[in-house]
């Protein structure tokens, strides 16, 4: 099994190799609708570590030639958001199986990070404390990325964990890497549509298009009309294909 550390844990493979070779039997579960998670103590640290259910024949060999493994792109990504000052758990380790021609199981290794909420919370809380703060400083944190060039595809409700700070501020660490994409620079039409998967809440992407427009200097009616548009559009076909997907499995 291929392996890579990142240079502040190379020095505890050998304990690493251990939990990965045992995941199966061993480590506290942590719920996750597609992979497997689970979380160890290690030496008085709280790590995570994410297994990805195997690919399907195509991706096995597309990962084994021709494209970077989940795993690898999670790892490299958690270093290029904390190059760039951007708030992800720590990045541990990734290894890959491989036998022959055919890619096997792939495994992520990070810090944990003991968060206060996530996203998903507000929008099922329409009381929750401070809300229309968060949403405003999230929106700020959204920004921030896209001033780095990095449109995280997966920007959805669960994949931003928030720390409550010392100053009652609020930090964001984002997990789920492995689809991003980077740019030189990002179009205010691409910006927009990364928020389209957070809320099919109306008066959420109100509060994110007021503060979007207060930072970019942006017409607030506009960038509001952009991006309740693109959030209409994207909640359309997620219905639409979970429709498709319970008619074709009707079965089960």
């Amino acid at each position: 099994m291929k392996k890579v550390f990142s240079d502040n844990w190379e020095s505890k493979q050998e304990e690493i190799d251990r939990l990965v070779r045992d995941f199966d039997s061993k480590g506290e579960s942590v719920h996750d609708e597609r992979n497997h998670l689970k979380n160890y103590l290690l030496e008085g640290k709280k790590i995570t570590i994410k297994s990805f259910q195997k690919p399907n024949f195509i991706n096995k060999i597309a990962y084994r030639f021709f494209r970077k493994s989940k795993a690898r792109r999670s790892f490299e990504h958690a270093q290029i958001l904390l190059d760039k000052d951007i708030g992800t758990p720590e990045p541990i380790a990734y290894y890959e199986n491989k036998k022959g021609l055919i890619f096997g199981k792939s495994f992520y290794v990070s810090e944990y990070i003991e968060y206060d909420l996530t996203y998903r919370e507000i929008i099922h809380d329409p009381n929750f404390p401070n809300r229309h703060e968060i949403l405003k400083q999230f929106t700020r944190f959204t920004h921030k990325l896209h001033e780095n060039g990095i449109e995280f595809l997966d920007h959805s409700p669960g994949n931003t964990l928030i720390i409550v700070n010392e100053n009652n501020d609020y930090d964001f660490f984002l997990v789920d890497l492995n689809r991003m994409k980077f740019h030189q620079t990002m179009d205010y039409q691409t910006c927009i549509q990364n928020f389209r998967k957070l809320t099919s809440d109306k008066n959420m992407v109100a509060t994110m298009s007021a503060e979007y427009a207060k930072i970019t200097g942006r017409d607030y009616h506009q960038v509001f009309k952009d991006m309740w548009e693109n959030t209409q559009k994207f909640q359309q076909h997620y219905h639409q294909r979970r429709k498709l997907k319970k008619n074709l499995l009707f079965w089960r």
